[in-house]
């Protein structure tokens, strides 16, 4: 059966390194059984048994790019028995995919299906099935297979001696490369990416909301509340740490609902943060957000809800009195914290790591709210050199709101991605951002008024400054409305929409233009005349992170020169589903004593990957010289470009030294 061939590419720049010697994954374990319902009718039951972080997809196709979709097939029919209608899998609902980007339907844990069949040769006792598969992780797809003989009797079926004909004990041994070399190298181990980083884009979200018009005068007079209102100096202090305290546990605890959810769904928040429906309302939630910033409207919580916290705070006092004005200063900022609390909302639930990730956010954005609460009652005299109230602070509101504008324009992206509609294509989108950048930077140089700006006489040295960042800024964005090799923005990395998602055609034979193979023979074979190392790459349309190191390490100046100038690239993709001629197909006796029928691209290059090189993950990269000996460790996902290019130029000295030594013994 031909499946259709998905292309897939890439938003976020989030990933690991890793390099391994062997890592045969097989995430997929299975059983199976059978229910006679009559002497002529039967059920077959195949369980998947799927490991946890894994998932395995629906026999229907997704809409778009999407993955290879799960295919039963059921072998010797003909006038032994017939299917009774399809084989039925779990009734799922599409849900969002990280690695497609799309929803699709997909399985995770266990998975059951079933397949009615009806005997027409009653003495006809073993069915053959067969069932291919992809599964993916959230940085690697590989595809599998899993062949089942099931006794309609229940007596146990005798495995068969394996045995291949002497064409394809040929063909197989072809796919030997006969790599030497492993002795040379040491495993490198994984390094993984720690939450540090979203805490303190939740700290740096906190420090600019102080900067804003509801929270900054609200600091020197909580301070001078608590220190002269208190009976004595220490009193007032504590109450002071405490009132930081409460500030930081509030916007902790905003983020607990968020656990509970992500327990009793572990996908929930990433479908809750890309649903196309919400998406939208976010998009419209900012865009308010936005016009609110510029002073067109003011959007508050219910004045109730502070004048009834503001009440508590006065009547009950102590630690409960400083909890409730805590949560009063929470509710009173809003119009200003909200917008920044979002995007820090958004951005933390499309990330890998959920709900946790959203605490350490808040927790940094909370730490950098109570702060100066803390530290200016600690040190009262650092009050006299905080700027004074004033048009400022309308400034940094009205920066914000352009800001907003454009965070808006990515929950619409998101929408637009999912639904395939088109209308945000990546150069629409960063011609959008460029016209918001335009708009801030005339408003930064004063040519642009919004209703709260007072009189400008002159320019203040924050303006200019700012001014000329953004319009540093702008320019930075210009290249990626032009179809180059200065399009990939890595800075917005994650932004704006993958490079495929174009209004160019995109039909490039290899990855960004550079001189590729996709025939081992003929890679190897231009290697030989040109002299040159081979950088064996297995790959994969639907492969996520291939495209990353493709997009944002393989683009690099300094890599690409080194791919193009002293390499030769063989592409292998190991989900090619285009047939072979029916020549080169061949039975493939595999390591586990199973035969695989060698009858795709694809299955061609798997074999040869898991033969010579006992991993079937994908990206994978081996750098060999024209004797197939290895030039240096194997690499797979790395995301480090410095790293990445010493290893090619590490493998590329390797290769001359080894040039130069022969030269001396001819």
């Amino acid at each position: 059966m031909t499946i259709k061939k998905t292309l897939l590419f890439c938003l976020l720049a989030i990933g690991f390194s890793f390099n391994l010697f062997s890592q045969i994954l097989e995430p997929v374990k299975w059983e199976q059984s059978l229910n006679k319902i009559s002497e002529s009718e039967y059920e077959l039951i195949f369980i998947a048994s799927i490991e946890d972080g894994w998932y395995m997809y629906s026999q229907e196709e997704a809409e778009g790019l999407g993955p290879l979709p799960t295919v039963f097939e059921y072998q010797n029919q003909e006038d032994n028995y017939k299917l009774i209608g399809k084989t039925i899998e779990p009734n799922v609902k599409p849900k969002y995919d990280k690695v497609f980007e799309i929803d699709v339907k997909k399985f995770d844990g266990k998975a059951k299906f079933t397949q009615r069949i009806e005997l027409i040769n009653t003495d006809y006792r073993v069915i053959e099935a067969r069932v291919d598969f992809q599964v993916c992780d959230d940085a690697k797809c590989i595809m599998q297979d899993k062949v089942f003989n099931i006794s309609l009797d229940g007596s146990v079926v005798e495995k068969k001696a394996v045995s291949i004909d002497e064409r394809s004990k040929q063909m197989s041994e072809a796919l030997n490369l006969n790599v030497t070399g492993w002795d040379k190298y040491e495993k490198q181990t994984v390094e993984e990416k720690s939450n540090l980083s979203i805490f303190f884009l939740g700290f740096l979200g906190g420090l600019i909301a102080l900067l804003t018009p509801c929270v900054f005068p609200m600091i020197p007079l909580t301070v001078s509340f608590f220190t002269k209102s208190a009976s004595d100096p220490k009193k007032g202090l504590f109450n002071s740490v405490l009132y930081g305290f409460f500030i930081f546990l509030i916007y902790v605890l905003l983020s607990i609902p968020f656990h509970l959810l992500d327990s009793l769904d572990p996908g929930i928040l990433n479908n809750i943060s890309t649903n196309v429906t919400l998406n939208i309302i976010f998009f419209v939630i900012f865009i308010a957000f936005a016009f609110s910033f510029f002073g067109y409207y003011e959007l508050t919580l219910p004045q109730s809800w502070s004048a009834a916290m503001d009440s508590k705070a006065n009547k009950i006092g102590g630690f409960i009195g400083v909890f409730f004005m805590a949560l009063t200063l929470a509710i009173v900022s809003f119009s200003c914290t909200g917008p920044i609390l979002g995007t820090l909302l958004g951005s933390s639930l499309t990330a890998d790591g959920g709900a946790m990730q959203l605490t350490m956010g808040m927790s940094g954005f909370g730490l950098a709210l109570a702060l100066p609460f803390t530290l200016f009652a600690m040190f009262p005299k650092w009050l006299n050199s905080l700027p004074k109230s004033g048009g400022w602070l309308n400034t940094v509101k009205v920066v914000l709101g352009f800001i907003e504008l454009a965070l808006a324009l990515k929950f619409l992206s998101n929408a637009d991605l999912v639904e395939h509609w088109g209308l945000l294509k990546r150069e629409v989108f960063i011609g959008i951002w460029i016209i918001i950048g335009i708009g801030l930077a005339l408003y930064l140089f004063g040519k642009i008024k919004f209703p709260h700006d007072g009189p400008l006489n002159k320019l203040g040295k924050g303006r200019i400054t700012t001014g000329i960042l953004v319009v540093a800024f702008i320019i930075y964005l210009i290249p990626g409305l032009t179809n180059t090799e200065h399009a990939n923005l890595k800075l917005l990395s994650g932004f704006p929409p993958p490079m495929f998602y174009s209004l160019y055609d995109k039909a490039s034979e290899c990855p960004l233009d550079l001189n590729c193979y996709k025939d081992l023979e003929d890679g190897i074979a231009a290697a030989k005349a040109e002299n040159k190392p081979i950088l064996l790459d297995f790959t994969g349309w639907a492969c996520v992170n291939c495209r990353k190191m493709e997009e944002q390490v393989w683009s690099t100046s300094e890599v690409y020169d080194v791919l193009l100038e002293d390499y030769i690239i063989i592409s292998l993709y190991v989900d090619d589903r285009k047939m072979l001629q029916e020549s080169d197909q061949f039975d493939y006796l595999r390591a586990n004593g199973t035969v695989k029928t060698i009858e795709t691209i694809g299955d061609k290059w798997t074999a040869l990957q898991t033969a010579n090189f006992e991993d079937n993950s994908q990206p994978y990269y081996v750098l060999l010289n024209h004797n197939m000996e290895l030039l240096n460790v194997t690499n797979a996902y790395e995301s480090n470009a410095d790293a990445y290019l010493e290893w090619l130029k590490t493998g590329l000295k390797n290769f001359q030294s080894q040039k130069a030594e022969q030269n001396i013994f001819n």
